[in-house]
C-alpha cells in the first residue's frame, strides 16, 4: 500500500471537468495523480497525492480560480491507512 504526504480531493459535476480540474492541479505543482470515482449523477472526485504544499498550492489553485463549478475540495495530510485502502481501490475500480 502506498504512503501518502498528502491527498488532495477535488469534487465536480462531470467527467469532463474532472479532467479541467486535474490538469490544472498537475500543471500548478508537483502533484501526481492518484485516482478518479465517479458516482451516480456525474459526481466526480478527482485525487491528487504529494508533498502537503504541493497538494495544498494544487488544490488551492482550483478554489482560487476554478475552471469549473467546484461542488467540495480538502487536503488530507498524513493520510491513515484506511483512507490509503480507499483511495487504492479507487484506482483499481473496485469500488
Amino acid at each position: 500500500m502506498a504512503v501518502y504526504g498528502a491527498l488532495g480531493l477535488v469534487e465536480v459535476l462531470g467527467s469532463a471537468n474532472g479532467v479541467l480540474v486535474l490538469d490544472r492541479m498537475c500543471k500548478t505543482s508537483g502533484v501526481k495523480y492518484e485516482a478518479r470515482y465517479t458516482r451516480n449523477g456525474g459526481h466526480d472526485t478527482v485525487v491528487v497525492s504529494g508533498e502537503i504544499s504541493a497538494v495544498q498550492a494544487a488544490v488551492d489553485s482550483v478554489r482560487e480560480n476554478p475552471p469549473c463549478e467546484i461542488i467540495a475540495a480538502a487536503v488530507i495530510s498524513g493520510p491513515a491507512d484506511e483512507t490509503a485502502r480507499i483511495i487504492a481501490d479507487w484506482s483499481e475500480g473496485k469500488m
